[in-house]
């Protein structure tokens, strides 16, 4: 075990060689466990020096019908990002006909952090979904360890352990490079997402691997990094006109950003398409109203919430139900802008 990490009913299960349900079985003493695998829990409980919580007495005894839609993010970008709006759509959709009760907690914080973990620890929900996943957030590692199914959308790493659904950042990306490379752009520049997100990450994966594998040289001065907000693409043009003054187009890494991004654009005399060609990635409402409207790369937003939903229903029904990792296919939609 990890240095500092108390024992889950995850790695009990591991240590006995039995599912987490039958740990929480043999913790609720129930008799649909036979002697010998009893004794195996028993032993890895003591070996481990477990102490059972109230999330595992409660994984075979007792339900909620409530699961919670967790948003590490704060109020402002929950407003301005369409992205959170479809997800909950989907999530709702996943949820219809269910009777599940839909909680959505937004976790800005450490102090709303802690009161998640109390709510989770009180039995108020069966499960979580997790959306805006950062790489270092101690929120999914929380959630597991207390042993609450949890499902993410989007991913920490390419080693995410947890079940999670997310778009293919690194191809939508690739096809938008791609895209402006047969538009004749000889310059390509690119306003990346965070970097302690994956989804920032492989979308400026994509980037470099497109133009690398055209023979086009991707330079660093060529990238900027924003935060997905409207004004991070508005100062992030103006880093790179002044670096790169001859930029004749521009992949921008979400909607918002390329939204900020014509706006700059047309304060710096720059005309989209014609001197600068613009393609974003989400394909929101947003695209569509953009002056010009937006080329971008369409994900399936709306799925990625009703398969996180249906997901974890399955889990909360079989906790020993093997993790899914889905990776859905992104489309390149060509407006005006490039």
């Amino acid at each position: 075990m990890g240095r500092g990490r108390r024992p889950t009913i995850k790695t009990v299960a591991a240590r006995a060689g039995v599912g987490r349900t039958t740990v929480s079985r043999v913790i609720n003493g129930s008799e649909l466990v036979s002697d010998r695998t009893r004794e195996a829990v028993l032993a890895a409980i003591a070996e481990l020096d477990y102490v059972p919580n109230s999330v595992a007495r409660g994984l075979v005894t007792s339900r909620t019908n409530s699961i919670a839609l967790v948003i590490p993010e704060p109020e402002a970008r929950l407003g301005s990002e369409p992205y959170f709006s479809a997800v909950i759509r989907g999530v709702s959709g996943g949820l219809a006909d269910t009777g599940t009760q839909l909680q959505l907690i937004l976790v800005r914080d450490k102090g709303e952090r802690d009161r998640l973990t109390d709510s989770v620890a009180e039995r108020r929900v069966d499960g979580v979904l997790l959306v805006s996943v950062h790489e270092h957030d101690p929120l999914p590692a929380l959630l597991e360890d207390m042993g609450l199914p949890t499902v993410l959308a989007g991913r920490r790493s390419a080693r995410e352990p947890l079940s999670h659904v997310h778009s293919d950042n690194v191809g939508g990306a690739g096809a938008a490079v791609r895209h402006l490379l047969e538009r004749g752009r000889t310059t390509i520049a690119t306003i990346a997402g965070p970097q302690d997100m994956e989804v920032g990450r492989g979308r400026l994966q994509g980037w470099w691997e497109a133009l690398y594998a055209a023979g086009r040289p991707a330079d660093e001065r060529l990238v900027a990094v924003a935060d997905f907000t409207e004004e991070g693409g508005r100062e992030a043009v103006r880093s790179l006109l002044e670096r790169v003054p001859e930029l004749d187009a521009l992949f921008v890494a979400s909607d918002v950003m390329a939204a900020g991004a014509l706006m700059e654009l047309r304060r710096h005399g720059r005309r989209v398409p014609d001197d600068v060609a613009v393609v974003g990635f989400d394909d929101s409402l947003l695209a569509r109203h953009t002056s010009p409207p937006l080329t971008t790369v369409r994900q399936p937003v709306e799925e990625i919430g009703t398969r996180i939903a249906r997901i974890l229903l399955r889990e909360i029904a079989d906790p020993d139900a093997p993790r899914q990792r889905l990776t859905l296919p992104t489309e390149l939609v060509v407006r005006e802008s490039s």
